[in-house]
């Protein structure tokens, strides 16, 4: 048994049982692709696939819970390469990092300085974009982390954590009324013009502030 022998079980599901297609994209020849696929249904001693003549064109019984188990091995080799790659380049390589202009801004500046002194060889990048953009470039490995306080705790293709704490701050002159008041309440606060999030955003309907949450893909976290 061969990873070439898995890989083309693989693709012939993926590719319909199409063999030429499958020889194209594992740039081989079609009848390699038969003699692998073969090879491994005698070593294991069952017939992966149904066939009329020399066509494919299902999967047996048994070829349903062998492909299963290859999609897994294949993965897992996969993640064995990237592993062995992340271990022998920890010090070099990208780090993309999707967040909003809030925590660009005003959270992250030590952190990336702090980043870079431990790790002068990896280049950091930093994008700005809304939570649900960030969402979306975690999905498709656009970036590998995402700091937001909206929408990453809800995605299920992501795995979150609490990042830090913060909360609102009331910011008012010092001849302002509501410095009088000792601990202002919304009551309080509510008979003056306010500047504070836009009515569209998520936040505005908040009573307390959302903590930010650092997120990436579960694949690749």
């Amino acid at each position: 048994m061969n990873f070439q022998q898995l890989r083309s079980i693989r693709e012939a599901v993926r590719r319909q049982f199409n063999l030429t297609e499958v020889a194209n994209a594992l740039y081989t020849s079609q009848p390699g692709v038969s003699r692998q696929i073969r090879e491994l249904e005698e070593e294991l001693g069952v017939e992966i696939f149904e066939r009329y003549g020399k066509r494919l064109t299902g999967l047996t019984e048994p070829g349903r819970e062998i492909v299963r188990i290859v999609e897994r091995l294949l993965l897992e080799a996969e993640n064995l390469r990237q592993a062995g790659e992340e271990f022998a380049g920890r010090h070099t390589g990208r780090l993309t990092v999707a967040t909003t202009h809030t925590q660009a801004r005003y959270a992250l500046p030590r952190v990336v300085q702090s980043f870079r002194r431990e790790y002068p060889h990896v280049t950091l990048a930093l994008q700005e974009a809304s939570p649900t953009h960030i969402v979306e470039l975690l999905l498709t490995g656009q970036a590998d982390i995402g700091i937001a306080t909206e929408a990453l705790a809800a995605e299920a293709g992501l795995t979150s954590f609490e990042a830090y704490s913060w909360q609102h701050v009331l910011v008012v002159s010092p001849d302002h009324p509501l410095a009088l008041v000792p601990e202002p309440t919304l009551e309080d606060v509510a008979g003056f013009p306010l500047i504070t999030y836009d009515a569209a955003s998520p936040a505005a309907a908040r009573s307390t502030a959302p903590s930010p949450r650092l997120a990436c893909n579960r694949k690749s976290c």
